[in-house]
């Protein structure tokens, strides 16, 4: 399973790769309104910190199958060729996705609440198909399974698209989906953190560092009073 970055901060993003080593960012309009920056600027800064063989997703604003493909160009061309366009599943979306996958674009389809609006995106193309587990969640819905069921779906039909689950509020969605084999992620920092985050371990650690230190001091006397 893939697990990303849903931030476009770049110290957050290049703190994280100094923890653990993630497979690439997500972004979208409104985490790029949060650094107040260029956006454009901002997706080829987080590009060039990025390993090559990391992951970078970026989301079309555009309500038009037209206006869609010229802002993937646009990003294709001044950020990265081989860069995820994220295209939302509205009717011109679906359209969009198919036409871009023609050309051999990575496309991941967003703002996906259904199982069978993940299906469709896959039969037009799309690479990922993201549906958002939390707010399905706050909506009355189990996102999780919904989050499955596509990546059963996807599993069945043999189709070459693969689930990128979005939108957690805590670690245990995460380790939910992970158990089902999900084939990526993406959460926010302080989720990610707590992936790996365990105050037993913690308490381990500190433990086994008394105890080699203790153990010197012992040696140290011990050789002292001997010489």
């Amino acid at each position: 399973m893939l697990v990303l970055i849903d931030n476009a901060n770049l110290y957050e993003i290049e703190s994280l790769y100094t923890e653990y080593p993630y497979d690439g960012v997500t972004t979208n309009p409104t985490i790029l309104r949060n650094e107040h920056a260029d956006p454009i600027k901002q997706l080829k800064a987080i590009r060039e910190l990025l390993p090559k063989t990391s992951q970078l997703h970026a989301q079309v604003v555009s309500s038009t199958t037209e206006g869609m493909i010229q802002e993937a160009h646009f990003m294709l061309d001044n950020i990265a060729d081989d860069m995820f366009i994220k295209i939302p599943v509205s009717a011109a979306g679906m359209k969009a996705i198919h036409l871009l996958k023609e050309e051999g674009v990575n496309i991941t389809a967003t703002a996906i609440y259904t199982a069978m609006q993940a299906f469709m995106a896959g039969k037009a193309g799309a690479r990922y198909a993201a549906p958002y587990v939390n707010r399905l969640d706050n909506m009355g819905a189990d996102g999780v399974q919904v989050a499955t069921d596509i990546h059963n779906m996807f599993r069945i039909h043999n189709m070459e698209s693969d689930v990128l689950a979005a939108s957690f509020k805590n670690s245990q969605q995460v380790l939910n989906l992970c158990r089902k084999g999900i084939g990526a992620v993406t959460a926010a920092p302080d989720v990610l953190r707590s992936l790996i985050k365990h105050d037993a371990t913690f308490t381990a650690e500190e433990n086994f560092e008394e105890d080699y230190y203790s153990l010197i001091n012992e040696v140290k006397g011990f050789r002292m009073k001997k010489n």
